[in-house]
């Protein structure tokens, strides 16, 4: 079949693009329903390291002339064993006698039955495979005449694309858990995180540092962001990034950027390896804000990872966050004499030599983390 202009821009076009969308790939189905007279369809996507009890990610459509239906019931479709999903080859597209069980003369009639109750009478069904990452099932139904074969032949010549489409979608939802990955323990510590080009321009920036910096457009109207500084505090950013871009072994610099809030920035030349091609930064600012995790929280961790009774672990909690000795004892209701116990007992067993080094223990542990 001679692929149509109308095709790529109805079909192939929106399988890039609706890899970004959420859910993915609505355009798609809306046109491949109305490409193929299609009366309804949906696609059921897994992922490969999904928990046990994730349900699959479903997208449902329908033609204009079955939008007051009710969506396919994809559980009691699935219910109806016929044709195992996971046994399907994967890019051949199946129609529905095919699934159908004809070796049990009663279950073929309850299938049968049970496919007249949901208005399906005739069907194709296409499974992509993202290379063991992912897999998806697309079934597009009608009710009173079968499909076309120049209509199952678009399916076919889509079949191929779609699967490149799921392997693209599966490794971007595994780079965007690394990343969530990534972001959230550094939003836990209070560190936040911008790309600068070689100008001062922002690149890129985390939520952390989003929250905490304002961002205006580039006067010069080139993409990207600038931080909005006072004039001497911009000119002294710049001046660092464009060092720090061309001097291998130029020194981090530490700038502060807004001095009623206390926002200091932390310069250096990004070193970190990206791929080509790559929009690569030159240099990244790091800050960090104070943050304060759940006490309960660190006291289980700190019990958990020294052994510390829970009235150790409240001490050591106390004495982290800046207490003094005594000062953590009063606030726990301990005397001065138990205090002192305690406090020997925890050095002796998470093996530091006193307040200052426990500090350092708890803060570079797992604690902050929880």
């Amino acid at each position: 079949m001679a692929v149509l202009s109308a095709d790529h821009r109805e079909l192939f076009l929106p399988l890039i693009e609706g890899i970004h969308e959420s859910p993915p790939w609505g355009v798609f189905l809306r046109n491949l329903v109305a490409r193929m007279g299609a009366r309804r369809a949906f696609m059921l996507i897994t992922l490969a390291n999904a928990a046990p009890d994730q349900p699959p990610s479903v997208i449902h459509v329908a033609a204009p002339r079955a939008a007051h239906e009710r969506p396919i019931d994809f559980r009691r479709l699935e219910a109806l064993r016929l044709h195992p999903y996971g046994a399907l080859r994967p890019g051949r597209v199946y129609a529905l006698d095919e699934m159908l069980d004809y070796d049990d003369r009663a279950q073929l009639a309850a299938q049968r039955t049970a496919l007249a109750e949901m208005g399906i009478r005739y069907g194709r069904w296409l499974r992509v495979s993202a290379g063991g990452a992912a897999d998806a099932w697309l079934v597009l139904v009608r009710e009173r005449e079968d499909f076309s074969g120049s209509a199952v032949a678009v399916l076919d010549a889509v079949a191929p694309h779609l699967a490149a489409a799921l392997r693209t979608l599966a490794a971007l939802i595994d780079q965007r858990l690394q990343t969530a990955l990534a972001t959230t323990a550094l939003g836990r510590l209070g560190v936040g995180q911008v790309a600068f080009d070689g100008e001062g321009r922002v690149m890129a920036v985390d939520p952390v540092a989003e929250a905490a910096l304002i961002l205006v457009p580039d006067a010069g109207g080139r993409p990207g962001r600038r931080l909005q500084l006072r004039p001497d505090v911009a000119r002294k950013l710049d001046a660092a990034c464009v060092a720090l871009a061309l001097d291998p072994q130029a020194p981090s610099q530490l700038i502060r950027v807004d001095d009623a809030r206390g926002i200091d920035l932390l310069l250096r030349r990004f070193d970190g390896g990206l791929a080509e091609p790559n929009a690569c930064p030159a240099v990244i600012g790091v800050l960090r804000k104070t943050v304060r995790g759940s006490p309960r929280a660190t006291i289980r961790i700190l019990m958990a990872c020294h052994g510390l009774s829970a009235n150790e672990a409240a001490l050591a909690h106390a004495l982290s966050v800046g207490d003094t000795l005594s000062a953590a004892g009063e606030r726990l209701n301990l005397t001065e004499a138990t205090t002192r116990n305690y406090s020997k007992r925890i050095y002796a067993k998470t093996g530091t030599q006193g307040q200052a080094d426990l500090v350092r223990l708890v803060l570079t542990g797992l604690a902050p983390l929880a």
